[in-house]
């Protein structure tokens, strides 16, 4: 049957596991990208595709990509199509996903979410949007009833250092079932080869009330920064490196190339590089003194179709995975931290999962202090798989402590994605299932239970910090 209470779960071990431990457990989603405003404002969506495809402000560019493979005109994925002529493009398309992961998750949304078993296709969709549409209308429907439907206890927003956080300010002032926290997401100042560098300074040296010049000054600019967030309980900063290029430079050398990027100058690759580097330093050296968790998202190739990025946008899915040499100046960036004592807690993500053994075997070389201090993070994005799922456990498992793991989280704009979670945990008790199958560990149900229990919420509770002594 499909997407039975079983499903995933292969051995009678991996049952237990999952229906007696990973089922019952809470959700911290420590990295996500929805909308505080959309958390905060806790409107019903108009209707299944606003819910679904257009998620509130963004889009699901995992869908999009998906109906443009399928043939659908670009005009019922991001166009001006009528929103239930968006839900029929999408119903077309899932008849045709078996196989693909959309397929699994868009089933068991409609499970866990509206009670709906029927398969969803051109036939089945006319009835399934009038009545997902009647229970999105309903009080128990609204952004925070989502959240809270799934158990979810902390939810981490990816935010710019310059936002106000007003939002995440005000729930947790007045949302008592779950925390919103700010992460600090600093691209737009990472990535100085862009046009928008110029006057993203100006803002910034607004917000932090310090006059940019020097690249001291872009430092103490981002201190005041991370300080603001620290105070309104941010634990974690997250930066989105489609590539790496580790190159020294003088403070003479880093005045004039951001004397060069605020007047609009180009800039070479190599100055380039050295900016980023520095900047990245500089960061690292504030994270490890707030002890903070820091979030590399490594090799995803953006903005491929370039006619496509004029007229609609990013993230809109038109990105690929990069395959570019890393290990060097990673190495070489951590090497460099290490000698200072000022690498802060880590979490490596690559979109390249030939990527993950390099990335966990470099890691392991600086772990200390901390128990699993730098940790390989989960399938992300293209590894949303059972398959990478389980090429990620085995490469933490292989070559590090699994059991350390601080699990899923959903990367996602959309406030129907915990079902995510549970996908993974099920990934997870079938990964161990197997193991005890094949007699590579114990078949001790308590000790694998409490692993299960770990990986699914224990590890991000203890690890994280989030939490107050009376906040479980």
């Amino acid at each position: 049957m499909f997407l039975n209470d079983d499903f995933l779960l292969t051995t009678d071990t991996a049952k237990k596991l999952f229906h007696n431990y990973a089922e019952k457990m809470p959700i911290i989603d420590y990295h996500c990208h929805l909308n505080p405003v959309e958390i905060y404002e806790n409107k019903n969506f108009a209707n299944l595709t606003e819910a679904w495809l257009v998620s509130g402000t963004y889009g699901d560019h995992y869908k999009w990509r998906l109906e443009r493979a399928n043939g659908i005109p670009e005009h019922y994925i991001t166009g001006d199509a009528d929103p239930y002529e968006k839900f029929m493009a999408w119903a077309k398309t899932i008849e045709r996903s078996v196989g693909n992961p959309l397929y699994e998750w868009t089933h068991i949304e409609l499970r866990r979410f509206f009670g709906i078993t029927t398969l969803l296709n051109t036939k089945t969709a006319p009835e399934i949007w009038r009545k997902c549409n009647e229970m999105l209308a309903q009080p128990e429907f609204k952004r925070r009833e989502l959240i809270k439907h799934f158990n979810v206890r902390v939810v981490c927003t990816t935010d710019d250092p310059i936002d106000d956080l007003r939002y995440q300010i005000a729930l947790q002032k007045e949302e008592k079932a779950f925390k919103v926290l700010p992460a600090f997401r600093p691209d737009k100042i990472l990535n100085i080869q862009k046009k928008t560098y110029s006057d993203y300074v100006a803002k910034l040296a607004e917000v932090a009330e310090t006059p940019i010049k020097t690249f001291a000054d872009v430092m103490t600019a981002l201190q005041k920064r991370i300080d603001f967030f620290d105070e309104h309980g941010s634990k974690l900063a997250d930066h989105a490196l489609d590539t790496v290029s580790y190159e020294d430079a003088t403070a003479t050398e880093l005045d004039k190339i951001v004397a060069k990027a605020v007047a609009n100058e180009v800039l070479s690759d190599h100055e380039i590089a050295q900016y980023q580097t520095a900047l990245i330093k500089g960061l690292m050296r504030i994270y490890h003194e707030k002890d903070w968790t820091m979030q590399f998202h490594i090799h995803a190739f953006r903005d491929l179709n370039a006619g496509m990025f004029e007229k609609i946008g990013p993230d809109t899915g038109y990105d690929g995975m990069n395959d570019r040499p890393i290990m060097d100046s990673l190495a070489s960036l951590f090497e460099s931290m290490e000698k200072e004592d000022a690498v802060p807690r880590t979490i490596l993500y690559s979109l390249n999962s030939k990527d993950w053994l390099p990335l966990i075997t470099m890691m392991n070389c600086y772990q200390k202090d901390v128990r699993q201090k730098l940790q390989l993070g989960a399938g992300w994005w293209f590894n949303d798989t059972r398959t990478k799922m389980r090429e990620q456990l085995d490469t933490f498992a292989d070559e590090s402590c699994l059991p350390n793991f601080v699990g899923m989280l959903t990367d996602s704009r959309s406030f129907l994605s915990y079902p995510r979670h549970e996908y993974f945990r099920r990934v997870l008790c079938e990964w161990l299932g197997e193991m005890v199958q094949r007699s590579q560990v114990p078949d001790d149900e308590e000790m694998l239970g409490k692993i299960v229990e770990d990986i699914s919420y224990n590890n991000a509770h203890d690890w994280f910090h989030f939490f107050d002594g009376d906040f479980k």
